[in-house]
């Protein structure tokens, strides 16, 4: 079972311990993505969640998949005041193709600015 790790230069390549995205037996993973260093970072939850599923549709589109083939999403917020506006951004993006997906609320992120990240599963079909 071969693994496949990618970065994407588009994206600033990682200055930590991780990888953009991982393969394995068509599916895609992605480490945690977030607005940082995009117009966006400084925007509303609901800009940066756009600013994230672009990002994420670029990895999908680099690896022959789309984000109609998400499995699961995890996303972490720094608080819940702004949830009616992330639902309504994620019906947006997702359409009919809701992902299985889990809501989690963290201290804070890596930058004061951000208000979430999002991790992705996809099929690779």
């Amino acid at each position: 079972m071969h693994i496949q790790r990618n970065n994407y230069q588009k994206l600033g390549l990682p200055v930590g311990p991780y990888t953009h995205a991982v393969i394995h037996n068509n599916v895609l993973y992605t480490s945690g993505l977030t607005a940082f260093g995009s117009h966006a970072q400084q925007g509303s939850i609901s800009e940066q969640a756009k600013e994230i599923f672009t990002q994420l549709a670029f990895i999908c589109s680099q690896q022959n998949t789309v984000i109609a083939n998400i499995i699961k999403v995890t996303i972490f917020v720094c608080e819940f005041n702004d949830m009616q506006e992330l639902r309504e951004t994620l019906f947006n993006i997702y359409n009919v193709n809701i992902p299985a997906s889990s809501l989690i609320q963290v201290d804070a992120l890596f930058m004061k600015d951000l208000k979430i990240e999002i991790e992705a599963i996809v099929a690779i079909l």
